[in-house]
């Protein structure tokens, strides 16, 4: 025990020494958010840094490591919002969109159905009257051709769409699996497309979750209030695919009907649009960046077979021809079809960058929320109960470790001392771990520090109490010390072992707050057995080598 390898001194001072340098910038950044969020989100927003933050940040050198510990909403304030999506405007476009298949299915048979005529309907119903009752049957027959496997797990061997008459009036509506299927895809798509835009203004660690089978819960730390979260999260917009009639400098030049939207990528130029779109981001199932013929960044996608179909029509009559992408009633892409696009997919290519790419690749696959959203709870949680609870946890850390330092300089002396110096090491390597992870601290995160302050040094108590035992039994300072670590060892693996077992447990099976402790807790377990097994260790080697005692008192 005495006789350390060069090696394992050297692997682990090397632990502690990163373990002070990766716990460093909180004590250097507890003003702002971090060095990165500090400067790069300044810049992003064309803003200057305030000389509160020049100072934060120039206080840590740039090429030393710079993340720190996330607060959570509790610690930190932030906004809560809990939004309720509208499915069924999800029903409503979707029924929109089949529209005109079925018109066009129903006008091949006009000789048999007569004239037909679109009637007000629920959302997820489509209602057609036909002016012959007489060729109903023919009607059906048609709008069955129209009906697609439900694309869903849940949904396999079931169409999406249910086809009956009442009187003169086809009616079209989707089937449960269809809906639950799109329900659970609208959810889905609006829990991406909200975190993509509240990662973009750079904010740490948001919590967005879904609630119950239509509900979203978004909690941003560090954000001034609910209303600006609900002004970052946005309005409904709808991704769409449409012809192109022209391009113009002048917005109020185009014909009446038109749509003319502005060029995301081009000052002062618009597009003039047909209203109709061909297809919508709700038949777009899957895009991502890829690379064409000519190994440039291109985007690289996928409909489904409504859309597949509707838009491989469309490229086979119109080679050569603009389509634009619109979303956020702004044009972000308007490429030219080079050839007919069979089978529901497809590439799109243009003077784009790897980054550009990506970034068409995600707006494309989650670019617009699919569906208006109902907020239900609006909360501000002001930074000042934050600091309350954050200075309230700092007062009982440090109640916690002064009590401890205390108690073992009182009842171990020396011992103690080196016991304490593994503990303030041991909370710097947790604060380290939490930074390097990425971890969020909350409140019930503190409550599980201050717990590992005063069960930290139990590892310590059991080794010294056997320590003591060698020496009563007459053994050497030396070989009391080496027995007392190694007869020691097994019960600090199994209580510490059993701990964790009940951190795991919590982890996986609570929630929230629960978690946050859960989290602290293990980290805690894995930090407080190294320091208290190895660093006391090699600190106690280290004194015996220096003074080299005849008699020691533990």
């Amino acid at each position: 025990m005495l006789h350390f390898p060069v090696w394992k001194r050297v692997l682990i001072w090397g632990i502690c020494a990163l373990a002070i340098l990766y716990a460093a910038p909180n004590f250097f950044y507890s003003r702002v958010e971090s060095h990165n969020d500090a400067v790069a989100a300044i810049e992003k927003a064309g803003g200057t840094a305030t000389p509160e933050q020049t100072a934060a940040v120039g206080l840590w050198p740039e090429w030393l490591p710079s993340n720190i510990v996330n607060l959570g909403l509790d610690l930190r304030g932030g906004a809560h919002l809990l939004a309720e999506v509208r499915v069924e405007d999800v029903y409503a476009a979707r029924m929109d969109g089949l529209w005109p298949e079925v018109r066009d299915a129903l006008r091949g048979l006009r000789d048999q159905v007569g004239s037909i005529r679109r009637q007000t309907a629920p959302a997820g119903e489509l209602r057609v009257a036909i002016s012959r009752p007489e060729g109903m049957q023919a009607a059906l027959e048609a709008a069955r051709k129209l009906a697609q496997p439900v694309v869903s797990f849940t949904g396999m061997g079931q169409n999406d769409i249910e086809i009956s008459s009442q009187g003169d009036v086809l009616v079209i509506r989707l089937t449960d699996a269809e809906k639950t299927a799109m329900d659970s895809r609208t959810v889905q798509q609006s829990l991406e497309i909200i975190r993509r835009r509240v990662d973009e203004v750079g904010t740490r660690e948001p919590t967005i979750q879904r609630q119950g089978e239509d509900r979203i819960l978004i909690q941003v730390p560090g954000i001034g209030s609910a209303a600006e979260l609900k002004s970052l999260i946005g309005t409904t917009a709808k991704l769409t695919f449409h012809p192109v009639l022209g391009r113009t400098a002048d917005a109020q030049s185009s014909a009446s009907g038109d749509l003319v939207l502005p060029a995301a990528n081009e000052q002062g130029i618009f597009y003039v649009l047909d209203r109709s779109p061909v297809v919508t981001g709700e038949e777009l199932v899957d895009a991502q960046p890829s690379f064409d013929q000519n190994n440039r960044p291109a985007v690289s996608f996928r409909f489904n077979p409504s859309g597949a179909r509707a838009f491989g029509d469309y490229t086979a009559q119109n080679i050569g021809k603009p389509f634009a992408i619109v979303l956020d009633n702004e044009v972000i892409s308007a490429p030219v079809i080079q050839a007919h696009i069979a089978g529901g997919s497809g590439i799109i290519t243009g003077n784009f960058s790897v980054e550009e790419s990506t970034e068409l690749a995600v707006l494309l696959r989650a670019g617009a929320l699919p569906a208006e959203m109902t907020f239900l709870e609006e909360r501000t949680i002001g930074p000042e109960l934050g600091q309350d609870s954050i200075d309230a946890g700092r007062t009982a850390a440090i109640v916690g470790m002064v009590a401890v330092v205390a108690f073992m300089i009182a009842s171990y002396g020396w011992f103690g001392v080196l016991a304490n110096v593994a503990l303030a090491i041991n909370m710097l390597a947790i604060i380290a771990l939490l930074s390097v992870v990425g971890a969020t601290l909350t409140l019930p995160g503190i409550a599980g520090i201050v717990l590992t302050i005063g069960v930290a040094v139990d590892a310590n108590v059991l080794i010294y109490e056997r320590i003591r035992e060698e020496l009563r039994q007459g053994k050497q300072p030396g070989r009391a010390i080496e027995l007392g670590f190694e007869k020691a060892l097994s019960a600090i693996v199994d209580a510490n072992v059993t701990t964790f077992l009940v951190a795991l447990i919590m982890f996986l099976v609570g929630a929230g707050p629960v978690r946050g402790f859960a989290v602290t807790l293990t980290i805690g377990i894995f930090t407080s057995v190294f320091t208290a097994v190895y660093v006391t260790r090699i600190l106690i080697a280290t004194w015996f080598a220096w003074r080299r005692p005849r008699t020691i008192v533990v």
